[in-house]
């Protein structure tokens, strides 16, 4: 028994941190998923933010449309995930209130979700979460309606299916 637990041990801690992951970007996806719910519901924008140095994300409203309060919420990745971010696309957006955001304020990265439904052009199309030891990575891709972010297989995973 021992020396099969010896065997299975360290298949097993693999299995664990990438399960890690894996939990760490469905979160991530169905905070997005709750923002751009939040923004329509409550007709104002909504702020996802990302923090690659701190490995952290959260959600909050943009406050100062209106008096209530903006309900922050705070992520903490787990020390073995990593997250970065691609850089918004770079192209002239409409002209509204609801899209003008600045997409990196310092290391910070920021989703607006807009009350209309939609994801501001100023966002980033790709968030990378990558565990470094396993070599594994999720990618979380805005859909090309521009209404919400969905999980994609990374180009290693699909050239081996």
């Amino acid at each position: 028994m021992v020396v099969v637990i010896g065997i299975v041990a360290p298949s097993l801690r693999g299995f664990f941190h990438g399960r890690n992951l894996d939990n760490e970007a469905r979160q991530f996806l169905s905070l997005t998923r709750y923002g751009r719910s939040r923004a329509i519901a409550e007709g104002l924008p909504v702020d996802l933010w990302i923090n690659p140095a701190r490995s952290s994300y959260g959600l909050q409203g943009v406050s100062g449309y209106t008096e209530t309060q903006t309900n922050p919420m705070v992520y903490q990745l787990d020390e073995s995930v990593q997250v970065t971010v691609s850089a918004p696309p770079s192209l002239l957006t409409r002209s509204n209130y609801w899209t003008q955001t600045t997409p990196r304020v310092g290391t910070m990265t920021k989703i607006r979700f807009q009350p209309d439904g939609f994801i501001s052009d100023n966002s980033p199309e790709n968030i990378y979460f990558r565990q470094p030891e396993l070599g594994s990575e999720v990618w979380i891709s805005k859909n090309p309606s521009h209404m919400k972010y969905e999980i994609e297989s990374s180009p290693s995973q699909k050239s081996g299916n």
